[in-house]
């Protein structure tokens, strides 16, 4: 009799705890974000990458902070079914969190219609200059998601609404940062100095450099970051002398562009990523990022996290090294090398319209393969197939053992192109590095 007592006094003790619990704890999640495929952020990630390539003004710089606000969405639109994760809000520069609903205790919620509604609010805002046919791929995507889901219609509607409203709060929270359509002004007029060694035009039809305030833009991570990081990687000091450094990291570039091998021709195309033909660089990076969750099969809650942390890392990647290259406003390789070696060579890719250092391909590679090795380890075999379908270059799959052998190939294109310097390169790569830690190290776990 009295085990019996004493079992039924612990049971109603149990039973106002819960009871107290239920009060103050977040509202029971009945299902969780890793319960569904990663393929709905994929699949929205490829479809943004296609339309920065179709639509105009989607620059590099213009380009990553799209990837970046997107995959925020993404991730902050399913957190909630990840128990052992928290949202961005408070951990990112001025990013609060402010009007995101609260989920509603006890009801259900079907993350991949959430995920599925966020992105196609998000695209149809960051894309609104885009085609008709275009807008109406995100309509496409978005049905289709919807189509396939046999979840009840309460419960339908209550993640898509939820979904939305997130969408909305990241996305009026990204045009805080003054850029919602930094796509419509590429070339603000800026007088570069006009001294030896200072960035010249390298095309009469790109007389303008690309986005010279950039630098300026909000960064997720430490806005005092980009500073630290320019003073930490000064270029050589000009000169014109054939003994000096500066002459002979030109010649370098000079030499090695007279006697490319058809394999560093096949490698500095395959890297180029032009705007207007590609994602950009930093579409690279993110199509990286999907293939590898594809093929590890991840489910939504992985993919959400790490779409999220590389988006973020390549814009405070391009915000940093374009704050390097107007503080500096180096002179590109074409310049100097006609001026000081030899009037008649040319590059074998295209000169972009900005200045020197550092490498934009550089410290965008270095700051996502370190976010990707983070998740999946520095010894990561991996097959590149971003380009297979291309027919202008060969972009037959390059295969690779980690995320270090992407970034260096990467990075050392831009030199047989003839685009930058290697010290632009290198220092790149280390710039990158740090910006990569930076992201990685936002704590996301409870």
């Amino acid at each position: 009799m009295k085990n019996l007592s004493f079992l039924l006094l612990v049971y109603f003790i149990l039973i106002i705890f819960h009871s107290c619990k239920e009060d103050t704890a977040e509202p029971f999640i009945l299902n969780s974000a890793s319960s569904y495929k990663g393929d709905v952020a994929i699949d929205w990630i490829n479809l943004q990458r296609n339309l920065v390539q179709s639509t105009g003004g989607f620059s590099p710089p213009v380009a990553a902070r799209s990837y970046a606000y997107a995959a925020l969405a993404l991730y902050e639109s399913v957190v909630a079914g990840i128990p052992q994760n928290l949202s961005y809000a408070g951990l990112i520069s001025e990013y609060t969190g402010q009007n995101i609903p609260s989920l509603e205790k006890g009801k259900n919620y079907n993350w991949e219609l959430s995920a599925n509604a966020c992105m196609a609010y998000m695209l149809r805002n960051q894309f609104k200059t885009s085609s008709a046919a275009n807008l109406a791929l995100i309509d496409q995507l978005e049905q289709t998601y919807i189509n396939s889901n046999s979840t009840d219609t309460a419960t339908v509607t209550r993640s898509i609404a939820y979904g939305r409203a997130v969408a909305e709060a990241v996305y009026n929270y990204s045009k805080t940062d003054g850029k919602d359509e930094a796509y419509s002004s590429n070339f603000p007029d800026y007088v570069v100095p006009d001294v030896p060694g200072k960035w010249e035009p390298t095309s009469a039809m790109n007389p303008k450099p690309l986005q010279p305030y950039w630098g300026q833009v909000r960064p997720f991570v430490g806005s005092d970051t980009a500073s630290a990081l320019i003073q930490t990687f000064p270029p050589n000091a000009y000169s014109t002398e054939p003994k000096s450094i500066f002459y002979l990291q030109a010649n370098e570039v000079y030499i090695v562009g007279l006697n490319l091998t058809d394999e560093q021709k096949k490698i500095a195309k395959f890297w180029s990523d032009d705007p207007g033909i590609t994602a950009t660089p930093p579409g690279h990076s993110m199509s990286i990022a999907g293939q590898v969750l594809q093929l590890e099969k991840s489910d939504l809650a992985i993919a959400a996290e790490v779409f999220s942390k590389v988006g973020l890392a390549v814009h405070d990647a391009f915000i940093s090294c374009w704050k390097s290259k107007y503080v500096y406003n180096l002179l590109r390789p074409i310049t100097y090398i006609n001026k000081n070696i030899d009037a008649s060579w040319t590059t074998l890719l295209t000169t972009p319209s900005f200045p020197e250092h550092t490498s934009g391909h550089s410290v965008q590679t270095s700051a996502s393969m370190t976010v990707l090795e983070h998740y999946f380890g520095s010894n990561y075999g991996f097959t590149d197939h971003t380009h297979e379908s291309r027919t202008d270059i060969d972009g037959s799959p390059r295969t690779f053992n980690s995320f270090s052998e992407i970034t260096n190939e990467a990075a050392i294109s831009r030199l047989y192109g003839g685009i930058h310097f290697r010290q632009a390169i290198e220092s790149g790569k280390d710039q990158g590095r740090i910006i990569g830690r930076n992201i990685v190290n936002i704590p996301l776990k409870k």
